[in-house]
């Protein structure tokens, strides 16, 4: 009889419902301080990067988009609404690959007209048929806060490495 007067005490004051709340201390101002921190980060990451890669003569643009076409050609330029086929391969800035266009295979997509990462579909639009290219990507072009949900983390920029292989309007 002892245990179990013993035990129901412990319970009773175990369920004490006298929590403290915390009051959460975030502002409109911290997460822009957060966001230039992130976005500090990865442009140092970007920069060491591309230091030990000269030879990729890349641009940028005002987004932040990094691209350099290292094949060019005289074919058709993409345009917003047209389909693009594609084969890339898309690797972190540590050189670990993430994904890979399956052999024999070409991936379409509706040129800013689909989920694609929005770095991906302002790079292609600087490419014509036939063109290789690398595009660096920061996050908040890419996957941002959340990552895609499988191999890409949060708030990682990527490299992708990618050939325009056909247009279709």
């Amino acid at each position: 009889m002892k245990s179990i007067f013993f035990l129901l005490i412990i319970v009773l004051f175990s369920c004490n419902s006298n929590t403290e709340k915390k009051e959460i201390d975030w502002s409109k101002q911290k997460s822009i301080e957060m966001n230039q921190r992130i976005a500090q980060k990865e442009k140092l990451n970007i920069a060491m990067y591309l230091e030990h890669r000269k030879i990729l003569n890349m641009q940028q643009t005002g987004s932040g988009l990094y691209y350099g076409i290292y094949q060019s050609t005289k074919g058709d330029s993409a345009k917003t609404g047209m389909e693009a086929g594609v084969k890339y391969i898309i690797t972190f800035l540590n050189g670990d690959t993430c994904y890979v266009t399956p052999k024999d295979e070409i991936v379409y997509f509706k040129i800013d007209k689909t989920d694609i990462e929005s770095g991906v579909q302002e790079g292609v639009k600087k490419m014509k048929v036939g063109e290789k290219a690398v595009f660096i990507i920061p996050s908040h072009l890419a996957h941002g806060i959340t990552g895609d949900n499988n191999k890409i983390p949060p708030i990682t920029p990527l490299v992708i490495e990618i050939e325009l292989l056909k247009l279709n309007n």
